[in-house]
């Protein structure tokens, strides 16, 4: 690569982002639309290389163009991505969260003992009951028993914590 163009780039890293959108400006005869310093430097970098060495071949423009036609390109996908095969009508209940993987099929229990006393937990479909009672989280349920926050996943030993 010419050596000119090396110290020019080399120069480019001491500007402010102020001054590298002003170079952008001059070099591309357009805005930038982004004030991030490390986008600026490597665009402005590129093109002084490639004033230096040469651009891209007009053949070479006309494949790119024609690589880069989204016509047809889809900003959104369809409706039909969406619907689970196993719904018969087609809606979907967004208030269901989906199921943790990490949880027992519905009907399982699950014990811990926390001093002297033996915590069961059944596994709903929709939920947990305890004591007769419902709960939508394993942690309403660690909360309601020892009376501080508790991931309810770790409290009843079905995931392990990350020590970080």
């Amino acid at each position: 690569m010419d050596p000119a163009v090396i110290a020019a780039i080399e120069e480019l890293q001491a500007l402010k982002v102020a001054v590298l959108k002003r170079r952008y400006r001059e070099l591309f005869g357009e805005e930038s639309k982004s004030s991030n310093k490390q986008f600026l430097f490597r665009r402005l970098a590129w093109r002084l290389q490639a004033n230096g060495e040469g651009d891209l071949s007009e053949r070479a423009r006309r494949r790119a163009t024609e690589i880069a036609d989204d016509r047809d390109l889809r900003i959104r996908a369809p409706k039909e991505f969406f619907i689970r095969p196993d719904s018969a009508s087609g809606s979907i209940d967004r208030t269901r969260l989906p199921k943790d993987w990490r949880l027992p099929e519905p009907g399982s229990l699950l014990t811990r003992r926390v001093g002297d006393r033996r915590i069961v937990v059944k596994v709903l479909k929709d939920g947990f009951e305890y004591e007769s009672r419902r709960y939508r989280s394993l942690s309403a349920i660690a909360r309601e028993v020892t009376g501080t926050r508790w991931n309810g996943l770790l409290f009843f030993g079905l995931a392990e914590r990350r020590d970080a």
